[in-house]
């Protein structure tokens, strides 16, 4: 078997609960962490990691609320700035004091803003479709999330409703492909649908999402100009490789001042656009993604270059 697909299970305690991983690969050297975005799972990076060199490893993980992970204790929300936290504590758990990330939409966000936090433990960043969060325009949407977070609390601690809406296989993945602008097509949809779908108990021939309800209601960090272009001065020259889906918006001109000034005499700060990409860039172009994330990976981890 080839060992790129090899794994293990990974599970990391913390005071809520545990979060659950997948270790790809090498466990003798330390891997790069891989996080996915918002509303995903691990499964997201299920085509990249197979093109990715075979001598370093991949720990992929499930932020809290999703996937496998634990779900946070009820009144505690999710937020962008307290996932952050996840970062470092996953490398105490493994005893690393440098850590190399690759980071989608959310994972890719908090890659950006951990390097900016804590540069000196940071040694490269793969951001995928993602450098800054999308700014929230209208006002009107926080409140309706605070009142779907808040809806969503009830709902889970009353038991007036014992399971989430239930739904056939087929269904969801229509759904996924239909809420994600078929970023995540139907035939690729069970990449993430096997680590967050349970089997309804009600209805035994359906399922449901088993991720937090309230993940969906997670309030975004907004990082103004000001703040973004301080952050990355302090994220410096280092290795930075940003991947762009041609029809996505999510790396549009907002970020062009902020990807100045990590690319300002910065021979190791990349940018690519996969034409045709949408926002799962990594998942439905994975190949195109890898034609530029292994000369990156060999250039900036090349074997050996980093012990446990």
């Amino acid at each position: 078997m080839d060992k790129r697909l090899q794994y293990e299970e990974v599970i990391i305690p913390a005071p809520w609960g545990h979060i659950a991983g997948r270790w790809y690969g090498n466990r003798a050297d330390r891997p790069i962490l891989a996080i996915h975005g918002w509303l995903d799972n691990l499964g997201t990076f299920d085509r990249l990691i197979p093109l990715l060199p075979d001598y370093i490893g991949v720990l992929c993980i499930d932020l809290p609320g999703h996937g496998r992970s634990s779900r946070l204790p009820p009144g505690v929300p999710y937020n962008v700035y307290d996932y952050v936290f996840i970062i470092p504590r996953v490398m105490k758990e493994f005893g690393w004091s440098k850590v190399s990330l690759m980071g989608h939409s959310l994972g890719g966000v908090m890659s950006f803003m951990y390097a900016a936090m804590a540069p000196s433990t940071v040694d490269m960043i793969i951001s995928l479709d993602v450098l800054l969060p999308r700014r929230i325009e209208d006002p009107s949407k926080l409140t309706k999330d605070i009142e779907g977070y808040l809806l969503e609390e009830r709902r889970q601690a009353d038991g007036t409703e014992h399971e989430p809406p239930s739904f056939t296989l087929s269904k969801l993945r229509q759904t996924l492909a239909r809420n994600s602008n078929n970023s995540v097509p139907q035939h690729l949809a069970d990449h993430m649908l096997h680590r967050q779908v349970a089997k309804s108990h009600m209805y035994p021939e359906k399922v449901f999402f088993s991720r937090d309800g309230r993940v969906k209601f997670y309030h975004i960090f907004d990082i103004e100009n000001g703040l973004a272009l301080e952050m990355a001065r302090r994220i410096e020259k280092k290795p930075y490789l940003v991947i762009k889906g041609s029809l996505s918006p999510f790396v549009g001109p907002r970020c062009d001042e902020t990807m100045s000034i990590l690319s300002q005499d910065n021979p190791n700060f990349e940018f690519y656009e996969v034409e045709g990409g949408k926002h799962h860039v990594h998942l439905h172009a994975a190949e195109e993604c890898a034609r530029y994330i292994v000369p990156f990976i060999r250039n900036h981890r090349p074997p050996r270059s980093s012990k446990l």
